[in-house]
This record gives structure tokens, sequence and C-alpha cells, in this order.
């Protein structure tokens, strides 16, 4: 995606970094007191990590969550001096440079372990450690079977100055569910490993569970913070329950490039699988499967254009769709905003798209690339 540079743009994801930091407030009050982490991992889940970073940390988050030390180096060479934790990085990672940047490693494995270890030696400097154990969801994460062995090793680390232990973490399998059981099961394994850590002579400082669903439904998941992501991007985390005042932070948009006539009987795009039932006026918009608009929606979507709704027509194409205006009523004309989904009154929301799709409005806004534009606005 182009930066906010680029002037004149076609088609646009406009991030408002206002409706950022409104969501952060609204997160710390779900906190009930609890530290809020905020997950920029994927680029700020594609509206711009740097700048969704310092829009939560002016709004009162204490740390930032990402995935990969090359994620947390980029907020460092931004200027970011909050806490920043990464958690999901193969065991020959460039720790030296994430450790030599004050950049907290979550620790999967006693592989991983043992290669921080051998990092801040090299450099002579400790590195700060968060223990990631599986609590159940059986993706990434310590090992059961594994986690004494770990302990044993960090004890001694620990005792070297290798390493310093700042935190145990780990992820929930079902928290849009709130009321599964398997939450509470979790939980208790939760509460067990850091028990154990404590039985092994390991003080931890924090420990966090919640990500964005539990923040808002689990109060009693929240343990010393919290660690949400999609909803500080103002997406509800739990199909079927309010949005619990978030404002989507999101609109993707693009101009008109053309308003024609097109004569009853006529087809529209590729295949013609759409004729004209009527005499009409279409709106071409320049955006296509490769800026983000996925071709499975061909037909099937709606735009908002002068205020009103209109239906795409024909199949999405690779730059570009087509919408029916009928008799034009609002007069649209080239240079017009088409709002694809986003915050607008009236326009389409991501959940509309992934209902769609079949999908996640995680993976939705997620979507728009190549010649897309992100720009900035508030904050």
């Amino acid at each position: 995606m182009a930066g906010s540079e680029v002037v004149n743009a076609q088609v646009e994801a406009v991030i408002d970094l206002e409706a950022i930091a409104h969501n952060v407030r609204v997160l710390r009050e779900y906190a009930r007191g609890a530290a809020v982490m905020v997950v920029v991992k994927g680029d700020g889940y594609n509206h711009g990590a740097v700048e969704v970073a310092r829009a939560a940390l002016a709004a009162g988050a204490a740390e930032l969550g990402v995935t990969t030390i090359a994620e947390a180096l980029r907020l460092r060479r931004a200027g970011i001096t909050a806490p920043i934790l990464c958690w999901l990085n193969t065991a020959d990672a460039d720790y030296a440079a994430a450790i030599a940047a004050d950049i907290e490693i979550g620790v999967s494995s006693l592989s991983h372990l043992r290669a921080v270890a051998a990092a801040a030696r090299g450099i002579r400097r400790t590195a700060i450690v968060t223990l990631k154990v599986d609590t159940g969801l059986n993706r990434n994460g310590i090992a059961s079977d594994e986690y004494p062995t770990v302990l044993a090793a960090l004890h001694m680390l620990v005792d070297e100055g290798v390493v310093r232990l700042r935190a145990i973490f780990s992820h929930l399998a079902h928290a849009d569910e709130p009321d599964h059981p398997f939450l509470d099961v979790q939980r208790e394994r939760f509460v067990a490993a850091i028990a154990a850590a404590e039985a092994a002579g390991l003080r931890t400082e924090l420990a966090h569970l919640a990500n964005s669903a539990a923040t808002l439904t689990r109060p009693d998941l929240a343990f010393d913070m919290v660690r949400p992501g999609i909803a500080v991007y103002g997406l509800p985390p739990v199909p079927g329950l309010p949005d619990f005042g978030l404002r989507p932070a999101m609109t993707f948009q693009a101009k008109v490039t053309l308003v024609k006539w097109v004569a009853a009987g006529e087809g529209v795009s590729y295949g013609h699988q759409w004729i004209a039932p009527r005499d009409t006026t279409v709106a071409l918009v320049p955006a296509g499967y490769a800026d983000g608009v996925f071709r499975a929606l061909s037909g099937r979507f709606e735009v908002l254009i002068g205020g009103q709704r209109h239906p795409n027509v024909g199949r999405v194409c690779m730059d570009q769709f087509v919408v029916d205006l009928g008799d034009n009523p609002a007069d649209v004309t080239e240079g017009d905003t088409a709002v694809l989904f986003g915050g607008v009154p009236g326009a389409p929301g991501a959940q509309d798209w992934a209902e769609l799709l079949g999908t996640i409005h995680y993976e939705v806004v997620c979507a728009p690339k190549g010649r897309v534009t992100r720009r900035h606005t508030g904050g």
C-alpha cells in the first residue's frame, strides 16, 4: 500500500486516528485498571503501525504488541520508546538486534530461549523475555511437557543476568464466545503456569491473557494487562453483541472515473454476467482485486456514492468495477467519492463484506493493498 505522501490518489484507505484514540479509551474503561497493550502487528492491521501506535499511546495505552522483531524494530526506528513485545520469531531470528533495542521477546520453546540467551551473551546485554505458554490453543507457545525444562533453564539464565523475565502470557481459543467453558479451562491452566514459574523461583512482573473479545466481555481474564487488537481498529470482536461504542477507523474509498449511459439489453464487464434490464447510468470505480476488492464480491456488494447505496453490476476486474446508478438521482459525476466500506454514515461496513465472503472483518481490513494510498486523519 502506498504511503500518505501520494496526492490525488484514485483509491484510498483513510484512517481516522481520532477513532483509534477513542477506541483505546473505551478499552481502557473495560480493562478496569489493567494496563492496555495495543497490538499493531500486520502494519497495524493494515492501518499503519507507527501512526496507530502513536495515537494509541497518546490515548493511554501502556505497551505495544507485534509478531516479529522486524515489526518491533520499525517502531523503534520511528522513535517509539514504549515497551514492545514481539512473540512470533524463528529460532534463528536476529535476537541481538531486538535485545539491543530493548524489545521484549516472547519465548515459546526451549530452542527459542537458548537462541535468545546466546544472542544476549554475544552482545553482553540482558535480554527481556516473556514466556508464551500454551494453555490449549495448540498453536504458538511452550508445550506443557516442555514447560518444566524451560523454567529450569530460565532460572539459571536469570541468575546469571543473561535474561530478565518480565511476563507470562497466553492466547485464548474461544474468546469470541464469552460463555464457552474452555475459557475457564484456559484460565485455570494459565494460573497454574504462573504458579509453576513461582514455584521454580521465578517472579514475573505481568501476566496477560485477554484479547479484544475477552477485554470487553470477560473481566475475570484481565489479569495485569489486556492485549486488544481488532477492537482498537473499531471492529466489534464478538458476533451478535453490540459494538461497545467502538468506531471503525478505516474507510476504503475510490474516485469515480467515468459515468456513462448503458442501453437496455447491453452487457457489462467480462462475460456479461449482468445485462441491463432497462436504460440506465453506470459509474466506473477504479479499484479491483489488485487493490483488495475481492472478485468473489462480483454482483453482490454495494457502495455509497452521493449519499445513496448503489449495487455493483458485472464482474469485479483487476483494476475496476461498475455500479448501477439507475436514473442517477444524485447526479453522480467523475471525481465523486465511492465509499466501499468504512465508518461513513450509510456506507457498508467491513462486516458486511465479511458476511458476503464467508470470512471475518479482520481479513477485510487487511485486504486494501498495492495501489491503494493510505491516508491518516486526526490524531
